[in-house]
């Protein structure tokens, strides 16, 4: 499994998951964003119609009988009642669970900068795990080479 650890720095973290979540959506993927706030989801619910070619991301709040056909679910769990192969932890909370998935992508930002520092230490050394870190470079997403490098 893949983990691609993503240091936001100034970009606001709703972009991010919108840009990400659009880019799994053109490759016929299915997401599962997951966040322990629910007003952080409620928030990204709200940006995610107003993304996208269509001008929304099609998406749902976890917890309707539609879940198994949302392409994208917003969740506080990891359960991924859409069938999805790909995590997105937008909470910055590293979360074993993720290790189930084909590929996760870890959000984090100044506030939750040591627990990606630990998670990336955690992941090292594993034959069953990728492990990718991307910071953003004058608006670009740059990923750093050094694949024993943590998080900085």
């Amino acid at each position: 499994m893949r983990v691609d650890f993503y240091q936001l720095g100034a970009i606001p973290i709703e972009q991010v998951i919108a840009s990400l979540a659009g880019k799994l959506l053109a490759e016929q993927e299915r997401l599962l964003v997951i966040a322990d706030d629910e007003t952080q989801l409620a928030r990204l619910d709200r940006l995610l119609w107003d993304q996208g070619p269509a001008s929304f991301l099609p998406h749902a709040m976890a917890g309707a009988s539609e879940d198994p056909r949302q392409p994208i679910l917003l969740s506080t769990s990891p359960d991924a009642a859409n069938r999805a192969r790909n995590l997105l932890i937008a909470d910055g909370a590293w979360r074993d669970a993720a290790l189930a998935f084909h590929r996760a992508f870890y959000l984090f930002d100044s506030n939750t900068l040591e627990e990606a520092r630990s998670a990336w230490r955690s992941l090292a050394g594993r034959d069953d795990v990728e492990r990718h870190y991307w910071a953003n470079e004058d608006g670009r997403w740059a990923e750093k080479a050094a694949d024993s490098r943590s998080p900085s």
